[in-house]
Order: C-alpha cells, then structure tokens, then sequence
C-alpha cells in the first residue's frame, strides 16, 4: 500500500489538520515529516476545537499511530505540555511514536532566535522566535542535538559544551547577553529523557514494515509550498522542506513508495510574516476576509495577512510537488461577494507573466491580473454533494480546477470535520 502526502499548497494555514483528520479513519500512521513549533493545525470535531503544534493531526484519531519523523525539530517543554493538554481532554497519546533521530530545540535555540529577529530590524524575516531555524541550523552544522542523545548523557554533556562553546560567545560579545549554563539545560533536558524514552523508536524501521504489511501511512506537512527553504519565496521562508521531497527526507520513506500527494489550498490565499504577497488585500475586503475566516495564527496569534486565490502559486505548487489532487477548504469564507476576483497571471515591469517567477526582485514587483467570478449569497456550510452547491460556486470551483493544474477532490464548506464535499475519494 503506498504512502500518502498531505501538504499545504501556498504559505500555510491551508486546513491540513482538517484534511489529515477526515482521513484519520482510513488510515493506519500520520506522520509529521518537518517543522517544530512554529506551526499550528486547527481541528474540529462536533463542539470541540483542538490546536496542534508538534503533534500529528492524527493523535485525534484512536485507532490511528501518530508519528513524529526524524526531520521534525522538537521542543520537549511544547510537546509534552501539548501532550498533557490532550490527556487531561480525554485524547490517548500512548500510541505516540517519535524518532530517535529528530533533532531538539534548547533553549539557545530560542533565545538566539529572539534576539537575531530584534537586530535584523526592518529586514526581519518575521520567525515565530520558537527557535526552529537555529535547531535546524545546528543540525545542519552538525552541531545538533537529537533525540537519542538524551540517553547518554555523557554524549548529551559533550555535545551541549560544543554548541555553547562558540554560541555563549555571540550572545555575550554581538548581543549583550547573559551567556547559558551546560549544567542547566543537561539537567532540565535529562529530566525529558525519562519521560520521553517510552515514545521513542526508530521510525524508519517502523515505517517500511507498515508498509510491507499493507498498512495505510499518511505523511503530514506543517507550513507550506511557498515557505519550502528551497523553493519558496527566499528568504522569507522557514528551514526545512514542506513540499514532497522532505516528505521522503523526513520520514525515511523512498520516493517509489509514494502514490499520491494532495494539496491543501484555500479558496483565497493567507500568508503570515514578511515576504511578497501579490494578492494581498489591505482594504475592507481583506479585513472581511480575516474576520469571516478566522484568520489568526494557531501558534503566533498574529492576524494573517488576506489576499485573493493565486493561480500561478497553485500551478507553481503543482510543478515542485507533483501535486496529484488538491483540497480546496474555506469555500464557505467566500459567501456573500458579488464579484470574487481570482489572480490569474501577474504583470511584471508592463509584461504579462503566466508563471510564478524565479526571481525574488520580479516577485516582489508582481502585480496581480484579475478574472472576476460571480459570487454567490447562499449558506453553503449544509452542502455535502457537489449539486448541492449554488451554480456560482460550483463554477468557481470548475474555474480553479481548470487554471490550477490539477483536479479538485474536495471541497471544504465549514470548519467541522463532516463540513466537506468529497468529490474523489483520496483512499
């Protein structure tokens, strides 16, 4: 049975908590593949909503296996707390599975992330300051702490006065501040090692033999597309790989053992943090988008920049994933325009430009060419069958589908789990 990947198609926030947990039933392990902290997953289910930051989307499921893959960086405070905070809500964690070969975030991690943020100024790149990007820029350094270090804690003491070695010196000599005690994070972090050892596997292993029995793994993405460090909108990206390829790197799942790969897009386009963004809105439909939408970060708080649906960031999504469906969610956000516009190309220095491009300047000078599309004012949320839609918002569906580059096989109508129209069936 092959493996699934479930990924955000623009810069995040699309609903893939929502799409990993409808498919939460049909599957045997959700797997997180990247990220840390810095991202969130909303989910809801009947009356309850649930935000997610490091674990799975499938942690919700019960008969589900939820992983956290060797490309994940792990915060142990965040994660455990968000383990606690599910417990204490009747949610089963015993099932949880995380890789001895992820890497941690100290706190080093976080406090060099704070206070590069603050002397970058307005060249800021807009981090979460969680301490995602210096872990993964240890691990890249090889200088990282993973999580089978925690038990050795000779390895552990050894690897902490490497890293603080030379980081004590920047954060005392470039940013003014108080240097870290090895001493101090060895004892809080073998403390983590106890609780955590239960948890920890080799999920690479475990993995193949799952797929070898025939079970039924979906990989899950945090972030999305456009903030991929290798393929997103450079610099104002995070560290690690969200698109396809770190699906593979990141769970240790080959690349032929993959069958699908689904994208989550919104029926308009939100990005949070710094960056071009063609499409933004800052005029009251921008702001009616956030309010209907909800548009707030899950881990940041921070309200979501709005923008219309972007075409050439969909086909863009499609090339670099080889993207086989997407998801489209938040249709419902759209009731009530008369007229909904939909980026269709960009005008570049007075030429018009059908593709993303792959220079940063020409972005960034992007100017949005638009198709207008009849709206619709009909309560959409009860619909549970394409026919069910207005005939408006059925053919801005069509209209997506055709200027996309792939077909949509579902359709988000609300924020609750059973507010979704399947049009094929992704397992």
């Amino acid at each position: 049975m092959p493996a699934l990947v479930l990924l955000g198609a623009q810069w995040g926030d699309e609903g893939k908590g929502k799409a990993t947990d409808i498919l939460g039933d049909r599957v045997d392990y959700v797997v997180r593949y990247q990220g840390g902290n810095n991202a969130g997953h909303t989910v809801v289910i009947g009356d309850q909503k649930y935000a997610l930051h490091l674990l799975p989307s499938g942690i919700l499921s019960p008969n589900v296996v939820p992983v956290i893959g060797n490309g994940v960086v792990i915060d142990p405070s965040v994660l455990l707390e968000e383990i606690k905070g599910l417990t204490d809500r009747g949610i089963d964690c015993s099932k949880l599975v995380i890789s001895t070969n992820a890497h941690l975030i100290t706190p080093y991690h976080r406090t060099i992330d704070k206070v590069t943020e603050r002397f970058l100024g307005k060249s800021k790149i807009g981090t979460t300051g969680r301490g995602i990007g210096p872990a993964y820029a240890d691990k890249i350094n090889r200088i990282g702490i993973r999580v089978q270090d925690l038990f050795d804690p000779s390895i552990l003491r050894q690897k902490l006065e490497a890293a603080l070695r030379d980081k004590n010196q920047i954060l005392i000599k470039v940013f003014n501040r108080k240097n870290i005690e090895v001493d101090d994070v060895l004892a809080e972090y073998l403390e983590y090692a106890e609780i955590l050892r239960p948890y920890v596997a080799d999920t690479v292993l475990l993995l193949d033999q799952a797929l070898k029995a025939g079970k039924r793994v979906l990989l899950e993405g945090s972030q999305g597309t456009l903030l991929d460090v290798d393929h997103g909108t450079y610099p104002y990206v995070t560290s690690s790989n969200p698109t396809a390829g770190g699906a593979c790197t990141g769970s240790g799942i080959g690349p032929t053992q993959i069958g699908r790969v689904i994208g989550i897009v919104k029926a308009y386009t939100t990005r949070v943090g710094s960056g071009p963004f063609p499409t933004e809105l800052f005029d009251e439909d921008g702001e009616k988008l956030r309010t209907i939408g909800g548009e707030i970060g899950v881990t940041t708080g921070r309200a979501r920049r709005c923008g219309w649906y972007d075409a050439p960031i969909a086909r863009y999504a499609v090339r670099v994933n080889g993207l086989t469906d997407f998801f489209l969610t938040k249709l419902d956000v759209l009731t009530g325009w008369e007229k909904i516009p939909v980026c269709v190309a960009y005008e570049i220095d007075g030429k018009r430009v059908e593709e993303l491009p792959s220079s940063q300047s020409d972005f960034h000078h992007a100017k949005p060419i638009y198709e207008y599309l009849p709206g619709w004012s009909e309560d959409i949320s009860g619909a549970r069958k394409l026919s069910d839609l207005p005939q408006n918002a059925q053919a801005y569906i069509a209209f997506l589908e055709k200027i996309s580059g792939a077909p949509m096989s579902a359709i988000g109508v609300g924020p609750g789990r059973d507010q979704t129209i399947v049009i094929k069936e992704f397992i």
